[in-house]
């Protein structure tokens, strides 16, 4: 008998856990710097000091002679100006009077000293600027610059690593704005070298820290969320439970794969913990049993513009290999044997494992070379077997597409991709759940409108809210008592004959979500709208919402002057259609 799938689970929140009010650690002040530098140089700017001052005053002391030969001595201001010409060696040459051999002999000492002096003072200088407390000191005086100037919302990425650096890159396609922290300096030379449109602030720093969590901008009002991506479940935790105590306000999504730390996390009040391990098994699982609702959901939830997976038929019960030597086979092997399948877990040390009588096979060691082996090994001694194989670097990707496995695993790619999704767009991670109850005839039925609407492309995920912000000519429209239908916003505001290549998904009211929401429904204000579609769509999309002679248009019909005194000419002819506009809708 086959079991219910598992879908993807909601944030836990139990009884909210009690806290005092703590600020957030402050930033460091920008003078750390200019302390730090004037500490190390204080000794040999004293020397300099020093040396000035003896020479000064002993040019003013030692007497010279004029072509007279009445005795003279330099002032104080000319003893100066000598000695800093002198010094620097530039060896001007300009003085009132030729010099006597006593005030000569000065300038030669003064000379010896001054040169040592600075001699000095440049290299306290050089080592300085190669000291790596004065380098940090500085990167972090930048970073809390630039993390100041953000005045747009922004989310704290704790750690640069596979999925930092994909986080990173989306964030950026999407104009969205974030700011990294990584305790491996070797981590963010390679921000460096990204290929990146915008500046994004970095700074090498323990993430657990609550003062660096500071430092990047935790207490701002622009901050919108932590994305805890390390590859160390302790570290992610410890983020989970600083942003929480100190921010309960602050969304904070985190990835982990033992058990114990995600039941922790969960207690702090994370707003959900993504387990790709968990994930990939559940995916495997709908593969397996519900082929068009896979489709469906990796479709959606892939990059945009991805195409449309092809069809695959449901596959076979029967026994499966599961080779690893992580949690990732333990995590896999409890998804199947939810699911009602058998199976058995070997080492992958120990070398190919028989699948001749196997109807899948899963490479799931953490190394890649080790993957293809047992991948092409499984292949040519049961052509049949159903092949997933897990791929733990972007390197091995080329090679992976020859081989061409019917699944493959990315845990960094699954990660980004729900953690993403669910701090940009988190009602549209509710629909996707919804989307994992579907049976294979309703997945293949959205499917197939999707595709009639917009193309083969993977489409993009939007939100609006009805209200005086987002929707203000939608929410002027409704205050004056006229009504507006959900399907009237997704007509082109140029012909409403003609559809937009978008659809609404998910409409929220009251907290309450209604998934597929049909085009007839009467918005009200406070609505929330998930939509799918191309990005241009949501562009034209906007017009509706903005301007109050498109939705006058795309309500009634009626064609409305966009500038006022055209409305106020039309009036009385605007008024006359729109009341018979409403006596046809009743």
């Amino acid at each position: 008998m086959r079991r219910s799938r598992r879908t993807p689970s909601a944030p836990w929140r139990g009884s909210p856990l009690r806290r005092r009010s703590v600020r957030v650690p402050d930033p460091v002040q920008p003078t750390d710097a200019l302390f730090l530098a004037l500490r190390r140089l204080r000794a040999p700017l004293i020397t300099v000091v020093v040396v000035f001052s003896v020479g000064v005053t002993g040019l003013t002391l030692i007497p010279g002679t004029d072509p007279q030969g009445h005795v003279w001595h330099l002032s104080v201001f000319d003893a100066l100006y000598l000695m800093s010409y002198t010094a620097t060696t530039i060896g001007f040459g300009e003085i009132p009077y030729p010099l006597s051999y006593p005030q000569r002999a000065w300038v030669i000492v003064c000379i010896f000293a001054s040169v040592m002096g600075w001699a000095y003072f440049i290299g306290i200088m050089l080592a300085l600027l190669q000291d790596r407390a004065f380098r940090l000191a500085v990167a972090r005086q930048a970073f809390v610059r630039k993390v100041k100037a953000l005045r747009r919302p922004f989310l704290i990425v704790a750690g640069y690593g596979q999925m930092g650096r994909m986080v990173a890159e989306k964030l950026d396609a999407r104009g969205r704005s974030c700011v990294i922290l990584d305790s491996d300096p070797a981590s963010l030379d390679a921000l460096a070298d990204a290929q990146l449109s915008s500046d994004i602030p970095a700074l090498v720093a323990d993430a657990r820290d609550p003062a660096s969590l500071g430092l990047a901008g935790l207490g701002s009002p622009y901050c919108t969320g932590v994305l805890a991506l390390t590859h160390d479940d302790e570290v992610n935790l410890a983020i989970v439970m600083a942003v929480s105590l100190l921010r309960e306000d602050v969304p904070v999504i985190a990835c982990a794969n033992d058990r114990l730390t995600v039941g922790a996390m969960r207690d702090f009040g994370a707003e959900a913990v993504v387990n790709a391990y968990e994930r990939f098994g559940n995916y495997l699982v709908m593969r397996l049993r519900h082929p068009d609702t896979y489709r469906l959901v990796t479709w959606l939830t892939a990059m945009s513009g991805e195409p449309l997976p092809p069809d695959t038929e449901e596959h076979e019960d029967g026994h499966w290999v599961i080779a690893s030597n992580d949690g990732f086979g333990r995590e896999l092997a409890q998804d199947l044997e939810d699911a009602g399948l058998n199976w058995s877990l070997v080492r992958p040390e120990d070398g190919p494992p028989d699948v001749s009588g196997s109807v899948g096979f899963v490479a799931g060691s953490d190394q890649d070379a080790l993957n293809l082996a047992l991948a092409g090994h499984a292949r040519l001694e049961n052509p049949d077997v159903f092949l997933a194989v897990r791929q733990s670097s972007p390197r091995a990707k080329p090679l992976l597409e020859a081989l061409a496995p019917d699944s493959v695993f990315i845990p960094a790619q699954l990660s980004v991709s729900e953690a993403l999704s669910r701090v940009i767009t988190p009602d549209f991670w509710e629909f996707v759940a919804y989307l994992w109850t579907l049976d294979d005839k309703a997945a293949d039925g959205l499917v197939s409108r999707i595709v009639q609407r917009m193309g083969r492309g993977s489409p993009d995920s939007d939100r609006f809210v009805i209200d005086t912000v987002q929707a203000p000519a939608v929410a002027r429209w409704l205050k004056a008592g006229h009504r507006v239908h959900l399907g009237d916003l997704f007509r082109h505001p140029d012909d409403r004959t003609l559809q937009l290549r978008a659809l609404p998904v998910t409409l929220m009211r009251d907290g309450t979500p209604t998934f597929e929401p049909p085009s007839d429904t009467l918005l009200r204000l406070g609505d929330t709208v998930v939509v799918i579609g191309q990005t241009a769509a949501f562009a034209t999309m906007n017009r509706g919402l903005i301007y109050d002679h498109v939705v006058a248009y795309l309500a009634t019909g009626v064609q409305v002057p966009a500038t006022w005194v055209g409305r106020l000419l039309a009036r009385g002819r605007r008024a006359e259609l729109l009341r018979a506009w409403e006596s046809g809708q009743d």
